[in-house]
Order: structure tokens, then sequence, then C-alpha cells
């Protein structure tokens, strides 16, 4: 029962209900137990990607005929949504599921999708998507990793940083330059298996503020040749715009944890102020504590409703780039703010490891930066202004 008074939205289904449950018990009975040991190690277990291949928990939005289990976003967005609700932000099946996965669907050909899909719903392969550098974060077309064709082989170099489950992915889709002068033009995309080709390397798993159970990694290509039909898409230089195409949903996905993490920090905090007591009475009978959570509380819901709309209308094909914007942007602000106002109402506990809120205010974070900064979201925004 969330702690927001909001309507069910429409395209919620009896279907999505079980996978709701099924997925919300998954991770409690396999994640939540181990949780602590995994922020303590910089990973999860290996073996949580096939347990959760085995539960249908991963591909969920991809065609059956690929091994996946023939769903829509609503049935990824759902399981998502769940792992947030407990606070297990730092397993990336996700960016597994929602983003990589997507990529090749959409523009891989019928041998790629054969190839790689069944694999990906099972957890043998575990996905990353490499486009920051050192250089490039946010600018994608700054790129310098690059991609040379030699013979039926490209030749990939280059270095990537900060790469969601980098430590544990064998499937690497690589934003690279095949025309280093083409700008936007020159960017193309290749599917790279870490596990067999030579040349490519781990850096170190990053030391991150929050997020320690996610592995983030820095990766290194060093002459990696991989098969020209690696590259994803029919032609050269297609990248920047396969790109652009795929970054609201993942912009939607960073939405979506956002307000699973607004309501778990406000149902934290309500237990407590309701249990804790100063000055002879319950923290929530004090004036400031009822005005700042109604303040929270009223902008979750506004928050909550904006973020089930955007799920319907990505469900239907319609969420422009603009509005998954406002979603990321807003919603990623929101969670921040809100996290921050839980942790002060628990005074001095809420800066200790040992609560739950503090470590929600570290996870919280990073959603301002990844999936393109909140600056940039607002450029984008404003372009959609001019006449």
């Amino acid at each position: 029962m969330s702690v927001l008074d909001v309507a069910r939205p429409a395209w919620m289904d009896e279907e999505l209900d079980l996978v709701a449950d099924a997925s919300h018990k998954f991770f409690e009975r396999e994640c939540a137990p181990h949780y602590d040991r995994w922020e303590e190690q910089g990973h999860v277990d290996r073996e949580i990607w096939n347990k959760a291949g085995e539960a249908g928990l991963l591909c969920a939005e991809m065609p059956a005929e690929y091994g996946g289990g023939g769903g829509t976003f609503a049935h990824d967005a759902v399981i998502a949504y769940e792992r947030g609700r407990l606070g297990l932000d730092g397993f990336g099946f996700p960016l597994h599921s929602s983003i990589v996965a997507p990529y090749i669907l959409h523009y891989g050909s019928e041998e790629q999708k054969q190839r790689w899909l069944p694999r990906m719903a099972t957890g043998e392969l575990v996905g990353a998507i490499a486009m920051s550098e050192p250089g490039a974060g946010s600018d994608l077309q700054s790129v310098r990793t690059s991609a040379s064709k030699d013979g039926n082989h490209y030749v990939i170099n280059g270095q990537k940083t900060f790469i969601t489950n980098g430590q544990q992915a064998n499937l690497i889709i690589v934003v690279t330059k095949t025309d280093p002068k083409g700008g936007a033009k020159g960017t193309s995309l290749f599917v790279v298996e870490a596990d067999e080709v030579e040349g490519f390397r781990r850096g170190r798993n990053l030391d991150k503020i929050g997020l320690k159970s996610n592995d983030t990694s820095e990766l290194f290509f060093d002459d990696v040749r991989v098969p020209a039909h690696s590259l994803l898409g029919p032609e050269e230089g297609r990248g920047f715009y396969q790109l652009m195409e795929q970054l609201p949903q993942e912009r939607l996905l960073i939405a979506i944890q956002a307000i699973a993490t607004i309501e778990l920090a406000l149902e934290q905090t309500i237990e407590y102020v309701n249990q804790r007591k100063a000055f002879g009475q319950a923290i929530v009978d004090f004036q400031n504590t009822q005005m700042k959570l109604a303040e929270c509380k009223t902008e979750a819901t506004i928050g909550k409703v904006f973020v089930d709309h955007c799920i319907g209308q990505l469900i239907e094909r319609k969420l422009t780039a603009e509005t998954a914007s406002m979603a990321k942007y807003w919603l990623s602000d929101l969670q921040c703010k809100i996290v921050d106002e839980c942790l002060q109402l628990h005074g001095g506990y809420g800066y200790m490891n040992e609560y739950p809120i503090a470590r929600l205010y570290r996870d919280s974070r990073v959603q301002r930066i990844y999936g393109g900064t909140n600056e940039i979201m607002k450029m984008l925004i404003a372009r959609s202004l001019k006449t």
C-alpha cells in the first residue's frame, strides 16, 4: 500500500498486478537479505542475474520469439518500480532489460537478435552500454573511441568510464566514431561480446558516493577486433540517431526510479516520526513536521501522476524527447529534495548508515547526473519552445 493516494493508471491491468507481486517477492527474497553484503563488495552476486532470468524478470518487454516475456514497457516499468520500492537500486537490471536490449531489438539484424536477446533474457549475458568517456559525458558527439574498418572486421580503440554493470557485463554496446570528422553522422554503435575478443580489459570498479552495490567501471579497448556484423544497424553513421531515439526511455526509467525512492523515503519517515519522541511528544505532532510532510506528499503525488502519464505515453509510442526530459529532471530533482527533507526529520539518526534513509540519500544524488545531466534536460526542453 503506497503512502500516495493516486488513482490506478489506465495502462495497469491484472497481468501487471501479478508481475508487480511476483517481482516484489523475488526482490524481497533474493536481493534484500544480501544487499548490505553487495554494498560492501561493490557489486551484486553474478548468480542473481541468472535467478532473475529464471524468474522472468529480465527482458520482459522483449518479444517471446527472442526469449523475452512478450510484454510492453509497462512490464519492465513495474519490475523496476518494485525494485526501487525496496531500495535496491544497485542491481542494474533495468539498464540491461530496458536500455541495452531495446537497442538490439530495434536496430539489430535478425541474426543479432537471435544471437543475443535470448541469452540476455536468461542472464547468461549481462548488458551494458559504453557511452561516457573521460572527456565526453553528456556531449556524445565528442566521443573519441574509434572503430576503423579492416577487411571484414572493425578495430576498436578507446576508453570509456562510468559504465554501469561494467565489471560483470559481457555484452557491451560501444559508442564509437567511424568517421572522426563526421560529427553526429560519424557515430556508430557496435556490440562487443567481451568474453570473445582480445584487447578488451576492465579498469577499476569506481569508488562512488552511492549505489555501492552497482559495479560502475572504466573500460579499455586496445585494438579490439570485432566482426563487421557487430555493427548495430545496416550501415555506419547511424549511432547518434539511434541514441537519440532510445534516450527518452532511459530517462523515463530514471523518473520511475525517482518516484519509487520518494515513496519509500516517505513511508520510512512517516513511520519514524510517529514512533520517535522529543520534548514529551511524537515528532509527528510538531507543526513543522506536519507541514514538511504535507509538502512532500503533495509534490510526490503530482510526480506520481506525471510518471504514470509518461509511461502510458511511451507504451503508445507518443512520449516525446522533451516530455521525457521533463520527467527525468523534475523527478530526480524532487527525489533529492524529498529525501533530504526526510533525512532532516530523522535528526541525527538520519546521518547514521544503519538507518535506510542514509543510503537513499547517498544513492539519490547521481540521478540528476546520469542519463544526461538535468542542465542538459532543460536545454532540450527549451529547444521545443522556439518557433
